[in-house]
């Protein structure tokens, strides 16, 4: 049986992803999920892309759309330069895409074009970026960038009394329609973890890379975890998102 590697947001820390990518016993028909947030962070957010873009095509890949890769996406087709974004990882961005060859940037554009939005799997477990409100499911979101947006499904399963069985009628709709669901958006350094939290049948696989953790691969049929050094220790001159 194939392994089934989720990997956490990069946030342009190809350091880091290189070293963890390094520690995976990888095999010919394992597939790598990519959670989104290639990008806004370290200074490696073009390199990062182009990193992705050869890796994806000698594996096995599903790489998902997170707000900070439409973000970059947006800036790049001369839409949008906000200061919010650029307060936000957007600057280092912008420099890491200041000398890019036009043929580079065409290709970059094509790669955040065909990111998927979230990916249901056979075993019927979801992976997306952030979240969905839709009691129905992400296929049904009524505005489609919710689901790297919203940060409301992480919340919920947080909040939810593990003794409330599944079959009670206050049990969330959301949590019954798949097996797990994998997300990433939302640092766990923000509740003082540095692994991959699992809530109900909720796994955020964002270990704060963009700030002071590692970056994160969970194995999603045995839930072994492999992780990289804290992310800002292999960029010391620069600051992240912090």
């Amino acid at each position: 049986m194939h392994k089934t590697y989720v990997i956490g947001d990069i946030h342009g820390g190809l350091k880091a992803l290189k070293q963890v990518l390094d520690l995976l016993p990888k095999a010919e028909d394992d597939l790598f999920i990519f959670l989104g947030d290639y990008v806004d962070g370290w200074s490696e957010a073009s390199e990062t892309v182009s990193f992705l873009i050869d890796f994806s095509e000698g594996n096995n890949c599903v790489l998902l759309r997170g707000n900070h890769d439409e973000l970059v996406y947006t800036f790049l087709k001369g839409k949008e330069n906000n200061t919010m974004w650029l307060a936000h990882g957007g600057e280092s961005s912008k420099k890491s895409y200041e000398n890019l060859s036009k043929a580079i940037l065409k290709e970059h554009l094509k790669f955040f074009e065909k990111l998927k939005n979230y990916y249901i799997d056979s075993s019927n477990r979801l992976y997306l970026h952030a979240g969905f409100t839709n009691q129905n499911g992400p296929q049904h979101e009524y505005f489609p960038n919710t689901v790297y947006w919203d940060r409301t499904l992480w919340e919920m399963a947080c909040s939810l009394n593990p003794l409330l069985a599944k079959t009670d009628t206050n049990y969330p709709k959301r949590l019954l329609l798949f097996k797990e669901i994998y997300i990433g958006h939302t640092p766990v350094t923000r509740i003082g973890k540095t692994k991959p939290v699992n809530h109900a049948n909720v796994w955020n696989i964002d270990t704060g890379a963009a700030f002071k953790g590692p970056l994160s691969i969970i194995d999603a049929n045995t839930k072994e975890v492999w992780q990289s050094e804290p992310v800002w220790t292999l960029y010391p001159e620069e600051k992240g998102r912090n």
